[in-house]
């Protein structure tokens, strides 16, 4: 199996390329995120996830392992394949889908080609146990403080539900607040981060 490509993008079509290995012109489908940033005669590493099928095989590449694995992850819903795992993927990049699981933002994922209410209901229901602490993102990811108080993820996540109860939705909340924090630093207090999140969502 083909897990990584170095070569030169060769061309560039609406939902695919092609990269050139050594002479070898390998056609990889590609999420919006990963066409915008290949140019036509410039280096690139992709990585690549091989589907083998009865009548073909098909190569799919991404930025980064980040990527491939949601790619991996959105593919174990019942009714999403390769081509609507893409479209997730151009409509959302993978910071964004982990705020979007996280806060249940049907809304957000119906955007994506191919997903309608039904199917994004069902990615949410199922991404948010099998996601675990990856849902939340950075917020889930902040280490506990070190005296044993409360740890940065209840912190942040307290901050969220402060500004869901002054009216944002969850997933400006998630988003507002993650920005927070990574300009704040995991010891922020409650107050500043949710003084923070306003300010972000001011903007």
């Amino acid at each position: 199996m083909i897990a990584k490509l170095r070569g030169t993008v060769d061309a560039v079509g609406e939902d695919w390329a092609v990269i050139d290995v050594a002479g070898v012109g390998y056609l990889v489908s590609c999420a919006g995120r990963t066409l915008a940033a290949l140019q036509v005669g410039q280096p690139a590493v992709l990585f690549i996830e091989t589907q083998v099928r009865e009548d073909r095989i098909q190569l799919f590449g991404f930025l980064d392992a980040a990527e491939r694995e949601w790619f991996r992850l959105l593919q174990t819903v019942q009714g999403v394949g390769g081509r609507v795992a893409l479209a997730i993927l151009s409509a959302l990049a993978p910071d964004k889908l982990v705020q979007v699981i996280a806060s249940a933002d049907r809304a957000a994922l119906t955007r994506a080609d191919g997903v309608g209410p039904k199917l994004a209901t069902r990615v949410l229901a199922e991404l948010k146990e099998k996601a675990g602490t990856i849902a939340l993102g950075q917020l889930a990811r902040a280490p506990a403080a070190a005296d044993g108080a409360r740890g940065g993820a209840d912190v942040n996540l307290d901050a969220v539900s402060a500004l869901v109860n002054l009216g944002y939705g969850r997933s400006e909340a998630f988003g507002a607040i993650s920005s927070a924090s990574k300009a704040l630093g995991e010891r922020a207090s409650i107050d500043a981060l949710i003084k923070a999140g306003l300010k972000e969502l001011s903007l």
